[in-house]
């Protein structure tokens, strides 16, 4: 009789990212790169002497700084960590070292070492925020008016929820909940991620930053050699 032989332990699933990205910047971002590297092979193409270095130069410079600034910011959040792709920096933060994640002219995650962080993915709009707000009174004004038109049509002298002219319920109000800017809403699914995962031993750890080097390093190079051809004689 032979002992079945144990099978090699699954290793767990990791859990997949939620990654919160800026459409409108990446879509500048794309047109503003279209721009620059249209007017900077134009000059490479039809300049003469250092109109051919200066271009060089400054298209090395200013390429990464534009990506960085519009394309590359991203943040990636799953069961264990939340992760920064800010333009020029790397941030790993598990949930166990956040303190809060605080929405106001910016958003930002603090750790519990009281350092903060920028989520440059997720830019605030105050626009977006005061069309919120807006909605916000409309919609409570129709849930009102709703009430009132199903108290009157309960006591025979009304018309019902659409009574008023609305035609929308109480409960499809109800179902949206309260009415929020984009970013706002980004943030509460964060909040509410931190909240259920900040204890767990899986979410533990160390916060590591590291510097974009693909970003700088080729954004110093530029800056040096356009430097140095503007001051030759």
């Amino acid at each position: 009789m032979t002992t079945p032989e144990p099978q090699p332990s699954t290793p767990d699933p990791v859990s997949r990212d939620r990654i919160y990205r800026s459409p409108m910047g990446i879509v500048g971002g794309v047109l503003l790169l279209a721009v620059v590297l249209w007017l900077g092979i134009d000059a490479l193409v039809r300049g003469e002497g250092r109109t051919q270095w200066l271009a060089l130069a400054a298209l090395i410079l200013i390429v990464p700084l534009v990506s960085a600034y519009t394309v590359r910011p991203a943040v990636y959040a799953n069961e264990e960590r939340l992760r920064i792709r800010n333009p020029l920096r790397i941030i790993v933060l598990p949930w166990g070292q956040i303190a809060s994640l605080r929405s106001g002219y910016t958003n930002e995650a603090i750790a519990k070492s009281g350092t903060k962080f920028q989520l440059w993915a997720i830019p605030v709009s105050l626009r977006a925020r005061k069309k919120a707000a807006r909605r916000s009174v409309w919609e409570a004004a129709e849930r009102n008016a709703a009430e009132r038109g199903e108290r009157g049509g309960r006591g025979g002298g009304g018309t019902g929820a659409g009574g008023f002219g609305f035609g929308t319920s109480r409960a499809a109000f109800d179902a949206d909940g309260p009415a929020r800017a984009e970013a706002d809403k980004i943030i509460d699914e964060l909040r509410d991620l931190l909240a259920h995962r900040e204890n767990e031993e899986s979410a533990q750890g160390e916060v590591t930053v590291r510097w974009a080097y693909e970003v700088v390093a080729p954004a110093i190079t530029g800056a040096v050699l356009l430097l140095i051809l503007l001051l030759m004689p």
